[in-house]
C-alpha cells in the first residue's frame, strides 16, 4: 500500500498579505523555523508516508526552489524511478482559485499517464504540520471515497486524495464541467462524487499572510508545538548544508531561542529564530525576532517583533520595533541604521 501514491504540490499560490517576504521567492521557498523551507513540511510528510514520485508545480519567482531541492538528494527522491519532478507554469496562465490548476496539469498529462501509481495526494505548499498519509489512504478505500479532503479542526487543509484516474478525467473534461480545480470539485453538490473528510487532530496552520507567519514562528518555540512538529520517528527534512557551529560569546544571552549553524552571537536574544550565518553584535538585545540567513546587526542595537530577510544589513545603534500582529518587515538586502548615512 505504500508505493500505490503519487504526489502532486501545487507551488503556485500567491498571498498578497506575504508581499514583502515573497516578491522575489516564491511562497514554497520561504523560510521558516531557522533551516525549514515551507515546502519541507509537505514534501517531509510525503515521503514519510512512503511516497517516492513527487510532482512540483511552481508558477512564480522559482529558482530558489528549485535551488533549495536540487535533485530531492535530501528527500531520497534523486532516483531512477520516480522521483522528484519539475513542471513550472507560464507566467501568463491564468491563477487558480484553489489548490491544483487543471489546466496546468493538462498540459503535463504524461506524467500522470506514465505514472504507476494508483492514488494521488494533491497538496497546497505552504502547510506547517507533520502528517502520515497512510490512514487516508486507508480510510479512503475502505469507506468507498472518490475524493478525501483533508480538514483540521473542521477547516480545509487544501489537501486532497483522490484516485488517479479520477484526476485525470477532472483534467481532461475541465471544459465540459467547468472545473478549474479541486476546490471547484468540492463546492459543487450537484456532482455524484462520494465526497469524504479526514480530521487531522495534530498541528496545523497554513500560511497565508505576515502576521500568521510570524505567529506560526513564534509556535514553532513552543515546546508542545515542536514536538508534534519535528518528530524522530518522521523527520522534516531540509537541504543540508556545511557550516561551523554557531558561536556564543560571554557577552551575549540565550533565551527560548533557535539558532542555526554558522552564527556568530555576541548580544542578547529572547523568543527568537536566527538562520544560518547571522551575526548579532555586542550590546544588541532582540527579542521576538525571525533574523534570516547572513544578516548582520551591529553593536548596540534593540530590535522587537522584527523580521528581516536574508542578507540585511543593520548598523549600530539602531532600534526598530513592531508589534506581535504588525511586526517590522525589512526586505531582502536592505541596509538600515547608522550605515545608511555612511
Amino acid at each position: 500500500m505504500l508505493k500505490t501514491m503519487l504526489g502532486v504540490i501545487d507551488a503556485t499560490t500567491y498571498h498578497h498579505d506575504l508581499e514583502e517576504l515573497i516578491s522575489h521567492r516564491t511562497l514554497a521557498a520561504l523560510p521558516i523555523g531557522g533551516r525549514y523551507r515551507l515546502i519541507d513540511f509537505v514534501l517531509s510528510n510525503m515521503v514519510n508516508s512512503g511516497i517516492g514520485s513527487v510532482a512540483i508545480f511552481p508558477k512564480y519567482q522559482y529558482r530558489s526552489l528549485m535551488d533549495h531541492l536540487g535533485s530531492g538528494k535530501n528527500w531520497d527522491l534523486d532516483r531512477k524511478r520516480d522521483g522528484l519532478f519539475f513542471f513550472p507554469a507560464s507566467i501568463t496562465d491564468g491563477d487558480s482559485e484553489g489548490i491544483g490548476s487543471f489546466n496546468q496539469f493538462a498540459a503535463n498529462m504524461d506524467y500522470f499517464y506514465r505514472s504507476k501509481q494508483e492514488y494521488a495526494l494533491v497538496a497546497n505548499c505552504f502547510t506547517v504540520f507533520n502528517m502520515d498519509f497512510n490512514p487516508v489512504l486507508i480510510r479512503h478505500l475502505t469507506s468507498g471515497c472518490d475524493i478525501t479532503e483533508i480538514t483540521n479542526n473542521g477547516a480545509s487543509l487544501e489537501v486532497y486524495l483522490i484516485k488517479k484516474s479520477l484526476l485525470i478525467d477532472l483534467i481532461l473534461t475541465r471544459d465540459i464541467t467547468g472545473y478549474t480545480c479541486m476546490k471547484d470539485v468540492m463546492l459543487d453538490h450537484n456532482h455524484e462524487y462520494k465526497i469524504c473528510h479526514y480530521e487531522y487532530n495534530g498541528y496545523a496552520e497554513k500560511i497565508s499572510s505576515i502576521s500568521n507567519y510570524f505567529e506560526v514562528s513564534r509556535d514553532i518555540l513552543n515546546a508542545e508545538t515542536w514536538k508534534q512538529l519535528f518528530i524522530k520517528e518522521r523527520p522534516i527534512f531540509t537541504k543540508v548544508k556545511d557550516e561551523p557551529p554557531t558561536r556564543y560569546t560571554s557577552t551575549g544571552e540565550v533565551k527560548n531561542s533557535m539558532i542555526a549553524n554558522g552564527c556568530i552571537i555576541e548580544g542578547d536574544i529572547e523568543n527568537s529564530i536566527i538562520s544560518r550565518a547571522v551575526k548579532i553584535g555586542k550590546g544588541s538585545r532582540l527579542k521576538n525576532c525571525i533574523i534570516m540567513q547572513k544578516c548582520s546587526i551591529g553593536d548596540n542595537c534593540v530590535l522587537e517583533n522584527v523580521i528581516l530577510d536574508k542578507d540585511v544589513t543593520v548598523g549600530n545603534d539602531t532600534v526598530m520595533t513592531g508589534s506581535k500582529n504588525t511586526p517590522f518587515v525589512v526586505r531582502k538586502g536592505t541596509v538600515q541604521g547608522a550605515l545608511m548615512n555612511s
